[in-house]
């Protein structure tokens, strides 16, 4: 895995924190903004955390992805 950034992906009570650690965060509060967000991501990101909505919304698209970014969901 190359060196890059962190970003986290979806409702903005559950990415706000992120930011203080460093994190890019990206707020999505609807299906379609996660999906719009997630087209758009930096391509320096290398790990992407997902709200359990935000990979609800996502589903199997996080698979078009082969190699980078690394994608992890938060538990509720």
């Amino acid at each position: 895995m190359s060196v890059g950034r962190v970003a986290v992906l979806g409702e903005s009570v559950r990415v706000q924190g992120y930011a203080l650690a460093g994190a890019v965060t990206l707020v999505a509060e609807d299906p379609d903004e996660v999906r719009s967000a997630w087209r758009t991501l930096a391509t320096d990101v290398v790990l992407v955390v997902l709200t359990p909505r935000a990979a609800a919304a996502l589903g199997d698209a996080v698979l078009e992805r082969t190699r980078e970014p690394l994608v992890v969901a938060m538990t509720t």
